[in-house]
């Protein structure tokens, strides 16, 4: 099958290329003010006009293509930073919720006067509207009320003469309400609005890549406090201070911030903390204890997190802590070996658990709560932290070539303590290729 044309962004006019997932550069016969004209394009995301040239600026397929029913085109209102849908397909950030719409292969957004020019100049919007024109417009068609985004989406629905359209699971529900009051067809979408942002382009790839490196630098700053502390009774002294998960998390954000980017609810838990996976971690951090670090950055200039964990040790491992974290890591080998390209994920959530069996380390629900491995192998990664595909005993799911997933297996026994090890790889046809890379060198 030959390739489809498609469109490309680039920092100056779009030219051709292979065509994104319905969005083509035709004709739209719309007032010119409204539309974008400068013939250079700046950006805040130099990484979405250059480095992504070549990705899907995905949408839907133009009606016209579509085999079968016909899906109605995408509709959002949100913003990017809670987002990742509406970034992906306004290439822009826009800090409050706006209106962004597709139609007939090209990009909508209505944005207030506050965000009109910065996103008319340097997003991926093909027609920029003035939010102020339409809401004079309601206010004139609804004067006992107070509009708000229902009321502009109708108008907007009206002027472009299209009621029906297909919203995100995480769509408003009063919006939703209210847009269905005033006649529009608001269809929510079965799975995701861009399902082609599970499948990664090369840029996309490094983006990650790029996360990934900012994870290595918070694991340095956290060994180099580590290695230096000195054991007196059942603290750690750096510098004259207990060395907490405060003062761990602390670092970590600051090499992030350093490189680029905002590290955010990152995972420092040691000893019986470290036991509920997703605890933070507070207070002293204590000798001859497991550490679970997980960092999970966002690049500041792309938007694509890295996600990556280690665990750590300062002191001497107890025979049964060494068990756990060679079982872990032994468990990741097997998974990684296991993941590639029309696998199915259960499958390779199993090789974990098989690695496990084999070594006695039982799963089982106790008074406490849940012991062993009882979390799912991995997940989606790139815009948002956790995005399809999930690798799990209870999802079946074949992988894609071009998906970047972690593989993370885990165990946890309060009384012994926790390990989880964690990278990030994008499917092949073969081997996985490894997006993340730190020394699993874990007693110091």
């Amino acid at each position: 099958m030959g390739k489809k044309s498609r469109t490309v962004f680039t920092t100056g006019a779009p030219v051709a290329g292979p065509a994104p997932a319905g969005f083509s550069r035709a004709h739209e016969s719309r007032p010119a003010v409204n539309t974008r004209t400068a013939p250079q394009r700046e950006t805040r995301f130099a990484f979405f006009t250059a480095a992504v040239a070549n990705a899907r600026l995905a949408a839907t397929q133009p009606l016209s293509a579509v085999p079968g029913p016909q899906l109605p085109p995408p509709l959002l209102y949100a913003d990017t930073a809670r987002s990742p849908d509406a970034l992906y397909f306004g290439r822009v950030e826009v800090p409050d919720p706006f209106l962004a719409f597709g139609l007939r292969g090209r990009r909508y957004a209505v944005v207030s006067a506050l965000e009109f020019g910065r996103v008319r100049r340097t997003s991926a919007f093909d027609v920029v509207l003035p939010l102020e024109r339409f809401l004079k417009l309601a206010r004139e068609r609804w004067p006992r009320r107070t509009p708000g985004p229902a009321e502009v989406l109708s108008l907007v629905a009206r002027e472009y003469r299209q009621n029906r359209f297909r919203v995100p699971l995480d769509f408003p529900a009063g919006l939703l309400d209210k847009a269905r009051a005033l006649g529009l067809r608001l269809e929510v979408a079965d799975g995701p609005l861009f399902p082609d942002r599970e499948i990664k382009t090369p840029a996309e790839a490094a983006a990650i890549r790029e996360g990934n490196r900012c994870s290595a630098l918070g694991f340095a700053a956290v060994e180099r406090i580590l290695r230096a502390s000195r054991i007196r009774g059942n603290r750690l002294y750096h510098r004259g201070r207990v060395v907490t998960s405060e003062h761990l998390k602390f670092a970590i954000e600051v090499a992030c911030l350093e490189a680029g980017a905002i590290s955010s609810h990152t995972i420092v838990a040691g000893g019986d903390q470290a036991c509920d996976p997703h605890e933070r971690g507070s207070g002293p951090i204590r000798p001859h204890e497991l550490v679970i670090v997980d960092i999970f950055p966002r690049v500041s200039h792309t938007g694509f997190h890295g996600d990556m964990t280690r665990t750590f040790l300062r002191g001497r491992a107890s025979d049964a802590q060494r068990a756990l974290v060679e079982a872990v890591r032994a468990a990741q080998l097997a998974a990684l070996r296991a993941t590639r390209a029309n696998a199915n994920g259960r499958d390779v959530h199993n090789r974990c658990v098989e690695v496990f069996r084999q070594r006695g380390f039982e799963t089982k629900v106790t008074a406490r709560g849940s012991v062993g491995f009882f979390h799912g192998t991995g997940h989606g990664l790139g815009l948002a932290v956790h995005e399809p595909p999930r690798m799990s005993g209870l999802v079946d799911y074949t992988l894609k070539a071009g998906s970047v997933v972690t593989v993370e297996p885990g165990l946890y026994y309060p009384g012994v303590g926790a390990c989880r090890i964690e990278d990030v790889v994008q499917v092949t046809t073969g081997a996985p290729r490894m997006l993340s890379r730190y020394h699993y060198h874990w007693e110091f």
